[in-house]
């Protein structure tokens, strides 16, 4: 993805395009759950992350969902988020098997507890996908 002008597009535009071509409906569920509590919140999530942060030129979707799930997994307390990372990396052509052996990676930095949740996370992802297709 390349950074767009903003006189070309608005940086709200770039995260409602940005976040659509990652997470799916995963990132518009997000959305909307905030519509009625958080509104503003909403739209900082779409300008900031989405508009900015993952319209920058020096790293592809595949690397920033690799770090993302990796940092979610270390965290320990995003599930919800780091299922919703786990489906937009299958979205930006991660496989299975390297959604896996970053879990597992994590094992290392993060313990073996912050592994093994984000195993289980990816499992229901996976299963979900399954019965999905």
């Amino acid at each position: 993805m390349t950074q767009q002008s903003p006189t070309t597009e608005t940086r709200f535009k770039r995260g409602q395009r940005a976040l659509a071509q990652i997470d799916g409906d995963g990132g518009q569920k997000v959305i909307d759950a905030l519509a009625d509590i958080a509104p503003d919140f909403a739209r900082y999530l779409i300008e900031f992350p989405f508009g900015d942060i993952y319209n920058r030129p020096h790293l592809g979707l595949r690397e920033r969902e690799i770090a993302t799930i990796a940092a979610l997994t270390a965290m320990g307390t995003a599930t919800p988020q780091l299922k919703v990372h786990i489906t937009a990396g299958l979205n930006v052509g991660l496989t299975r098997i390297e959604i896996v052996e970053i879990l597992m990676q994590m094992s290392v930095y993060a313990g073996f507890p912050a592994a093994l949740n984000g195993l289980f996370a990816a499992k229901e992802v996976f299963a979900a996908h399954d019965h999905a297709a």
